[in-house]
C-alpha cells in the first residue's frame, strides 16, 4: 500500500511539473511575440515625395538621395524605413494629384515634400506652384496630423528672369513660416551650377552629387527623428 501511494504522488509531481514547464514555455512564446511586435510598432516610415531628383534620374535607385538618408539611419539604428516616391517631371500640380495614393499605401511619419523645380523651369505662375504645395501640406497633416512636414527649397537660375526667380525662391520659406515646418533652404545646395556633380544634362546630380544633397536634407532631418 506504501509503494502505491508513493508511486501515486510521484505521478502527481511529475504531472504538476509537467504543467509547470508547459507553462513557462507558453509564457516565453507569447513574451517573444510581444516583443516581435514591439519592434515592428517601433518602426516608423519616412516618405520623400518629389520629382526626379528624389528619383534618382539616370542612376541606380541605392545611389538616389533617399538611400543614402536610409544607409544614415541603419548606421545609427533608427527605427525609421524610408519609402522614396519620387517621379521624374512631377510639377506640384501631378504631385497634388498623386499625394492622395502615396498617403494611402502606408502610414507617415515623416514627409520630406521636394517638388517645385519642375514648375519653375516651365515658368508656371508662382501663386499656382505655392498653392498647389500648401494642398499637399494640408493632405498630409488631415489624414496624419502627428506626422513632421520637412519642405525642401528650390532656387532658379537668374537666366529664368531676375523678378521671377526672386518671386519663385520665396515661395519655400514662406511656406515653410506659414506652416510652422522646417525648411531645408536650398537642396541642391553646394551641386546646382557644380558640372562634376552633375550629369551630361548639367540638371540631375551624378552619384556623387547626391551624397551632397542626402546631407543638406539631413541637416534638417536629424532634428526630428
Amino acid at each position: 500500500m506504501g509503494k502505491m501511494m508513493f508511486k501515486w504522488w510521484l505521478f502527481i509531481f511529475i504531472f504538476i511539473t509537467a504543467c509547470n514547464n508547459n507553462g513557462s514555455e507558453t509564457t516565453e512564446i507569447n513574451t517573444s511575440a510581444e516583443e516581435k511586435k514591439v519592434q515592428v510598432e517601433k518602426t516608423k516610415t519616412i516618405v520623400f515625395f518629389g520629382n526626379s531628383l528624389t528619383a534618382g534620374y539616370g542612376l541606380q535607385p541605392s545611389e538616389a538621395f533617399p538611400a543614402r538618408i536610409q544607409e544614415k539611419i541603419d548606421s545609427l539604428n533608427l527605427p525609421y524605413n524610408v519609402v522614396n516616391a519620387g517621379v521624374s517631371g512631377e510639377t506640384t500640380a501631378g504631385g497634388n494629384s498623386r499625394v492622395d495614393w502615396i498617403l494611402q499605401q502606408q502610414p507617415v511619419d515623416i514627409f520630406v515634400l521636394e517638388l517645385g523645380a519642375n514648375d519653375g523651369l516651365r515658368g508656371l505662375p508662382v501663386e499656382q506652384t505655392k498653392r498647389n504645395l500648401q494642398s499637399i501640406i494640408d493632405k498630409v497633416r488631415k489624414i496624419y496630423p502627428d506626422a513632421e512636414i520637412i519642405l525642401a527649397g528650390m532656387q532658379l537660375p537668374p537666366s529664368l528672369g531676375l523678378e521671377y526667380s526672386a518671386s519663385f525662391g520665396k515661395v519655400f520659406p514662406e511656406l515653410a513660416r506659414q506652416n510652422n515646418i522646417p525648411l531645408i533652404p536650398f537642396i541642391l545646395e553646394g551641386v546646382g551650377g557644380e558640372a562634376n556633380l552633375n550629369l551630361q544634362d548639367g540638371i540631375h546630380p551624378t552619384a556623387e552629387g547626391h551624397r551632397k544633397l542626402a546631407e543638406n536634407v539631413w541637416q534638417e532631418l536629424y532634428r526630428v527623428l
